[in-house]
């Protein structure tokens, strides 16, 4: 059965995923069909998912938190991000997952980047930030740090996260890690030292970071800065910025001349692409067999990310 799939967001022009998600459904001859949804305001966007025409769509900056309103259902990454970057239909149901964290701890990982024991910071306070900071408490990081302009705004939006982190660990069995060497909800809830600040307040825990993660909007407009003075890092630290597609930005730059070792968003996009193409196609139904296709080396290839 020939489907719609979309990416909704604005601006958009820049996206790979066409070109990502195409290349993988035709490779596994689905008459699927994915295209780009860029539509300037809330109203249309709204409208856009309400109508549902569509089997999924991803959605980005800056309609997550839109997306989530409008489900019937939840996943626990949705949830605990507070803001959905995937949706998919599936009979009547409207389902929300958040893809991001998954898709950034996998790409760090596939770089031989270890959690376990690590500190992380992770500058932002939207989904895409706390989807990421899940995901690296679930990955192993002893201490995670959730760090942005305002301390007061950080240390609610990382208690509201604990808490629904919280009720859903001891809501149910606690189900076993999704991967080996990872933790399960309980675990990451119960083992990780969480943290909050202001990029003022926390000059010593970002100096002394294993990876510090911009999980902001910045580097999206030309001219943006870094999000923190960047004088603060160091030699050795692993720096990782979730945007691309927009030249190197401020933060990425001045890092790499600091000595960090650096990565922007593209290979956490292949990633988190990855994941969704295993979400759709187990909801659909679609009978496909994975197992012997590498969908990150398709993807990337795709894109002509160039990414190993």
């Amino acid at each position: 059965m020939s489907e719609k799939l979309y990416l909704l967001g604005h601006p958009i022009a820049h996206s790979k995923s066409p070109a990502m998600y195409n290349a993988v459904y035709e490779q596994l001859g689905l008459p699927w069909r994915y295209e780009l949804a860029d539509l300037a305001t809330e109203e249309e966007a709204r409208a856009f998912l309400e109508a549902r025409g569509f089997l999924s769509v991803n959605i980005t900056t800056p309609y997550k938190p839109h997306a989530f309103e409008v489900t019937t259902h939840r996943a626990a990454s949705a949830k605990l991000a507070r803001g959905a970057n995937l949706l998919v239909k599936h009979g009547e149901a409207l389902i929300a997952y958040n893809t991001d964290g998954q898709g950034c701890v996998a790409y760090l990982e596939r770089t031989e980047f270890v959690f376990a024991g690590a500190t992380v910071v992770v500058c932002g306070t939207g989904p895409t930030a706390l989807a990421i900071l899940h995901a690296c408490a679930v990955a192993g990081a002893d201490e995670v740090v959730l760090v942005g302009r305002d301390k007061a705004r950080a240390q609610k939006v990382l208690q509201g996260y604990v808490d629904e982190l919280g009720d859903l660990s001891s809501a149910a069995i606690d189900l076993p890690a999704a991967q080996e060497g990872h933790r399960s909800l309980r675990q990451a809830h119960d083992d990780t030292m969480f943290k909050f600040g202001s990029y003022a307040t926390s000059t010593q825990i970002i100096g002394r970071a294993d990876l510090v993660i911009n999980a902001t909007p910045l580097g999206m407009k030309e001219g943006d800065p870094a999000p923190f003075d960047t004088s603060l890092l160091r030699e050795g630290q692993r720096v990782f910025d979730v945007v691309y597609g927009h030249g190197e930005t401020a933060f990425v730059a001045e890092a790499r001349s600091a000595g960090c070792t650096v990565s922007d968003g593209a290979g956490m996009l292949v990633a988190q692409a990855v994941a969704t193409v295993q979400i759709v196609t187990d909801l659909a139904e679609a009978k496909v067999n994975l197992d012997n296709l590498d969908l990150f080396a398709l993807m990337s290839q795709a894109a002509d990310f160039g990414l190993s």
